[in-house]
């Protein structure tokens, strides 16, 4: 029986979108994913019967966002034992996948731990054991989404009295990063249902264009007010005083409150302070990592170069460039291409999480927001 733990809509809100199921088809067990890379132009579902087919799904970004990753890597250790592949060296392989998102080697190592926790007891007992970690993991991410979601929309209106916020967000932080609604994107979305969202400003997000084609996707279907800008259109929004504060999500929170997230969020964080608006992160605590002391020794993935010389679209797969896409720089150029980028806790006015919300940003309050937390933090 497929999975799925994000809240029953109401009857005229759009279904769940299912980002990630596990599946158990007589041929044997399979985890199941949206391929994020094919919207908006299509819903196809990727069908992983082994964890190289999850890394591969995981390193093109067909299943994406630091929460789902989380969810995706328990799952895939339980996928590894379920049918009766080497654990230790799955969980290795996606705790490798992608380096800086923290939540997925949180996943793998819980439910390698419930795996091995269970190992005396026999295989199959062991894998079942590996899968009910992954399944809980998925629950409780979905429970924390629906959490973080409120308290955003509290301190939303502490700082925006009034209703009617106009947000800035970057990157894609909705249904399809997470087991339930998401983290920034579900502030945004639980704004819209108390009829409190006047306007959702959506950064593209380039070079892959997580924006135009995943969030702006996401607010469609939720029916919200949104608009889609270019990335290096914000600073003139700012400028005309066009935003009331800046939703994002994050991929690790070091021990001292710096944040890395999708790259283009610290010059929104910088043009926020600028502008006296509030720079606010959502997160769970799932993505706070205090092995990780500060900004500096966040290891930030470097992605390949065609990222940038082409376009790449669903439509474009057959345009002959290197990476499938449609070139758009001369052949042999060289790039610069970072997944993320960090943002110093100096420029973040708060981060919301499951547990509450942390304002002003400083390494003894993360490390009480940590400890508050059932979650075990990476070590």
């Amino acid at each position: 029986m497929a999975d799925q733990y994000a809240q029953n809509p109401a009857d005229d809100e759009p279904p769940p979108l299912p980002a990630l199921r596990w599946d158990e088809p007589p041929e044997g067990p399979v985890l199941v994913l949206l391929d994020q890379t094919r919207l908006p132009v299509e819903e196809v579902e990727l069908v992983c019967t082994d964890v190289p087919a999850l890394v591969q799904a995981i390193q093109t970004l067909a299943v994406r966002g630091a929460p789902l990753l989380g969810i995706a890597g328990a799952y895939g250790v339980a996928l590894a034992a379920a049918r009766g592949y080497d654990v230790d060296e799955a969980a290795a392989l996606l705790e490798r996948a992608r380096p800086t998102a923290v939540n997925l080697a949180y996943g793998v190592r819980r439910a390698a731990g419930a795996y091995r926790a269970a190992a005396e007891r026999g295989a199959e007992q062991a894998a079942a054991a590996a899968l009910v970690a992954a399944r809980e993991l998925h629950r409780e991410d979905a429970e924390a989404s629906a959490r973080m979601a409120e308290n955003g929309l509290v301190l939303l209106d502490e700082l925006l009295p009034g209703g009617g916020h106009r947000v800035l967000t970057h990157c894609n932080t909705g249904a399809l990063v997470s087991g339930g609604e998401g983290t920034a994107f579900a502030v945004a979305l639980t704004a819209h249902r108390a009829g409190r969202l006047r306007r959702l400003w959506v950064d593209e997000t380039r070079p892959l264009l997580q924006g135009a084609r995943l969030t702006a996707y996401e607010a469609a279907r939720n029916e919200m007010p949104y608009t889609l800008l270019t990335d290096n259109a914000a600073g003139s929004l700012f400028s005309a005083g066009e935003v009331d504060a800046v939703l994002i999500g994050a991929d690790r929170i070091a021990a001292d409150g710096s944040v890395a997230n999708k790259v283009g969020s610290y010059p929104l964080a910088v043009l926020a302070k600028y502008h006296h608006v509030p720079f606010i992160v959502v997160a769970p605590t799932t993505t706070v990592d205090l092995s990780t002391p500060d900004g500096a020794s966040i290891e930030v993935e470097q992605r390949a170069g065609h990222e940038v010389t082409e376009v790449s679209a669903p439509q474009l797969s057959a345009a002959g460039g290197v990476g499938g896409g449609l070139p758009v720089a001369p052949l042999g150029t060289q790039t610069y291409n970072p997944a993320f980028d960090v943002t110093p806790p100096d420029l973040v006015t708060a981060i919301v999480t499951e547990e509450g919300t942390l304002s002003p940003v400083t390494g003894g309050g993360i490390a009480e927001l940590c400890a508050r937390s059932r979650q075990v933090t990476i070590s």
